[in-house]
């Protein structure tokens, strides 16, 4: 039996197999892989295939233990994001998220959604310097729509109920599609 011959291309093969087996670097290379597919941005929903919420009674708790709930948002343009610590396509569109949030969050509601333990999303959100509320829901959701079976899902809606964004994976939320949309949206 012949070995195989050892080359630059089945060296490599084998480096990036083995980083992928140990889980510190394999993350880390999810990660980066992610960042990548984000650089691309969201699409619009056409106008005939939009879902709409109907039911914004949904109960939610800050990690304050503070409750929200999502009737809040009702009448408003909302962003809404679900996410967490550990998945790393939302840690790769976490940035644009927040960048998005820095310039919007006085004229749209942002409603960021996770299941992870409180404490965790704490040190989490204060190690990236993320500074959007994150909530945990205290109930089932009111609509299917909410029920969320793979992150990072995210919704646009505006102010009708009628969601403009529904994108699943990681993506751009800072970019000029997204803007000139909720631009628009601010505007009706």
């Amino acid at each position: 039996m012949k070995l195989p011959k050892v080359n630059l291309k089945n060296s490599l093969f084998a480096l990036i197999i083995l980083l992928l087996i140990i889980p510190t670097t394999r993350q880390f290379i999810q990660i980066q892989l992610h960042k990548g597919l984000a650089l691309f941005s969201p699409s619009i929903e056409s106008h005939s295939g939009r879902d709409v919420i109907t039911n914004y009674n949904w109960q939610l708790t800050d990690l304050n233990n503070s409750s929200y709930n999502f009737r809040q948002a009702e009448n408003k343009v909302v962003l809404v994001s679900f996410w967490a610590t550990w998945c790393p396509p939302c840690i790769a569109e976490l940035p644009s998220l927040q960048k998005l949030y820095n310039d919007y969050k006085d004229s749209i509601e942002f409603v960021f959604i996770s299941n992870v333990d409180k404490s965790v999303v704490s040190a989490f959100l204060k190690k990236n310097n993320y500074t959007f509320n994150v909530y945990q829901p205290s109930e089932a959701p009111p609509n299917t729509l909410f029920d969320v079976k793979s992150i990072p899902r995210n919704f646009l809606i505006d102010k009708k109920g009628n969601v403009v964004i529904d994108k699943s994976g990681a993506a751009n939320w800072n970019s000029e599609t997204v803007r000139k949309a909720i631009d628009g949206l601010l505007n009706n």
